[in-house]
């Protein structure tokens, strides 16, 4: 039995190539439908995220499998093919043992992967394309993957700018979820930076933006509100965290903004973080006393020092993903080797009954029952070490002692 893993994901492929393999919901239940299909077993998975698409299944030619993606998309093959990667029995499972731990991803170690294999895992046991072996496999993957979030750091530190501030926020405020934050700034960076504290629990935000429609996007998103930036000072006073990124070419926030807003707050302490270039606040705010300013450079020094501890905890987790996927292909092999046994006892069942037969018939016409006896005897032996015979001669002629040597074993024969 062979496991195939293809796909193409942000290291292989552009985003545009990337969108066009997508598998969106609105297809995806067709789409696993027609690709088990296509397999001897009806087993299929499909991974599709923002940076990867990748394609689960046993039983069938990699080539085959290229075809269908190029079809049910209606791409060129050739295309594809220069940016599509596969892997094979272990290489498979040790492959998706790697992604399913973040090893893979554009963030190394980043977990929301781990989530996004068990909804394609759960997608395509609603759909019905999941048998034992697959299920076997993801099973497996899950339970590799939470141990090696366990037993290594691949994913304790923050690795991004976004997720080291919302760390430090984390430790500087005992209940995040009490906290109330600032957002000034609607891009990539601030989206991550509020999902983030989502995560953490916090409900009151107010994000603050040149334009008020994205903004009011964003706010509506996680809960929070929407201002202009005109209208951050009538606002500042009520945050005690500020994260601000922003294109702008002049600072936002300024010393006196500040002092005002801490006046206000009776001196209680404010966070404020900039990871915008140019600066968003203005340097001489760390000079105000109850504000903490942590800007761009502290975090990427912080960044910096975690993604060196996550690369050596991701060696760790490489050597776990590899020693796991040899198990679970020892788990497939003998799967291989019980149908082995069952139609070799079959066969000799077989031998057996076809020659008692014989000689039940002979002994009811009224044979010597000896002569009977001898003649199923030899029959019988014949046609067993008929094919061991021929097997052990075809190595021995072939000079194959390795095979010879297998074989010797697997009789049981013994020189003494």
């Amino acid at each position: 039995m062979t496991l195939v893993a293809i796909g193409i994901n942000h290291k292989t492929a552009s985003v545009s190539l990337r969108e066009k393999v997508a598998f969106g919901p609105d297809i995806l239940t067709d789409a696993l439908k027609s690709l088990a299909d296509q397999t001897r077993t009806g087993e299929a998975v499909i991974l599709s995220t923002c940076n990867r698409t990748e394609l689960y299944t046993n039983q069938v030619e990699c080539d085959r499998l290229i075809q269908w993606l190029s079809q049910f998309h209606n791409l060129s093959e050739a295309e594809l093919r220069e940016c599509i990667y596969l892997h094979t029995g272990q290489s498979a499972v040790q492959h998706l043992l790697r992604v399913s731990a973040g090893l893979d991803s554009l963030v190394l170690g980043e977990p929301q992967i781990l989530g996004q294999i068990k909804q394609a895992f759960a997608d395509a046991k609603r759909v019905g394309t999941i048998a034992h072996t697959l299920d076997r496999l993801f099973q497996h993957t899950f339970k590799v993957a939470k141990r090696i979030r366990t037993e290594t750091e691949i994913g304790s530190s923050a690795v991004s700018v976004a997720f080291a501030a919302v760390n430090l926020a984390r430790h500087i405020f005992d209940d995040l979820s009490r906290s109330r934050v600032l957002l000034v700034g609607a891009g990539e960076t601030i989206e991550l930076v509020a999902r983030h504290l989502s995560e953490q629990g916090v409900t009151n935000m107010v994000v603050a933006n040149r334009t008020l429609a994205r903004a009011e996007g964003m706010a509506a998103e996680f809960g929070g509100r929407a201002v202009t930036l005109p209208q951050i000072p009538e606002h500042l006073a009520e945050a005690d965290i500020v994260i601000s990124s922003t294109a702008s070419p002049l600072p936002i926030l300024g010393k006196g903004m500040v002092e005002n807003a801490l006046k206000a707050r009776r001196h209680q302490p404010m966070l404020l973080v900039d990871i915008a270039v140019p600066r968003d606040i203005e340097s001489e705010v760390a000079d105000l006393e109850n504000a903490y300013l942590y800007t761009v450079d502290d975090l990427q020094g912080i960044v910096e020092k975690n993604m060196a501890s996550r690369l050596e905890a991701a060696e760790q987790a490489e050597l776990i993903a590899h020693e796991q996927s040899s198990e679970f292909m020892s788990w497939l092999r003998s799967l291989d080797s019980v149908a082995t046994i069952r139609a070799f006892r079959s066969q000799s069942e077989a031998v057996k009954a076809d020659a008692l037969a014989r000689a039940q018939e002979r002994l009811a016409s009224g044979a010597d029952p000896e002569a009977v006896m001898l003649e199923l005897a030899n029959k019988l032996t014949n046609k067993l070490i008929h094919s061991p015979t021929q097997a052990l001669s075809k190595a021995a002629r072939s000079g194959d002692l390795d095979s010879l040597e297998l074989l010797r074993a697997a009789l049981g024969i013994d020189d003494n």
